[in-house]
């Protein structure tokens, strides 16, 4: 009887779990990014004062329900000495957002750079891909007719997969949740590929 009902309860209360990565170079908004989906995904969060964050050294963790299952946010460093790192959770995620800086002219080479090695790696082959062009309050910043093109050069890197490129704000938080359900729905659909965590359990 015991088992019944716990597996009554597992089938009503349990979301399937996804991992997503929050990627992109640092200062690009991954913290604020995630502070932001928190706020409008999670009824009573009360979100960092975007002034108090800081770069990420290691790891912030986030978990949303949306859409009818969990996401874990994995917002990874972006310090150079940091990627180097970001291998070792390719294979446990089941989606990347990567956030580009569109302020930052300087270094959207680099940024694409990163993006590149990122997406060539064997590991994140088909899972689905959202870029994001954040920082869209800023004056002067590069649209997503500016930015698609250029993460867009390697096209074959990005293979067969959900690929999106948005505009965003994480300061503002336009643009974020539409990301969110977006991604959610290419979960979904590549769950036979890539199955939650905890479907054996």
């Amino acid at each position: 009887m015991y088992t019944l009902f716990h597996g009554l309860y597992k089938y009503l209360v349990q979301k399937d779990d996804y991992c997503v990565l929050i990627l992109g170079l640092d200062n690009a908004g991954k913290t604020t990014y995630l502070e932001a989906a928190k706020t409008q995904l999670l009824r009573q969060y009360r979100g960092m004062n975007p002034s108090k964050i800081t770069s990420t050294v290691g790891l912030n963790i986030g978990r949303v329900v949306v859409g009818g299952i969990a996401l874990n946010f994995w917002d990874l460093g972006g310090q150079q000495e940091l990627q180097s790192l970001w291998d070792k959770y390719y294979a446990e995620s089941h989606a990347v957002i990567y956030i580009v800086d569109s302020s930052d002219r300087d270094r959207i080479a680099e940024s694409k750079e990163t993006f590149d090695k990122m997406i060539s790696s064997q590991t994140l082959q088909g899972v689905p891909l959202l870029v994001l062009a954040n920082k869209q309050d800023i004056t002067d910043c590069m649209g997503v007719r500016e930015v698609k093109p250029i993460f867009n050069e390697n096209a074959h890197l990005i293979g067969r997969r959900d690929c999106m490129v948005m505009p965003i704000s994480a300061l503002t938080g336009e643009g974020v949740d539409e990301g969110i359900r977006w991604l959610v729905d290419c979960i979904k659909r590549n769950s036979d590929v890539r199955p939650p965590r905890n479907q054996d359990s």
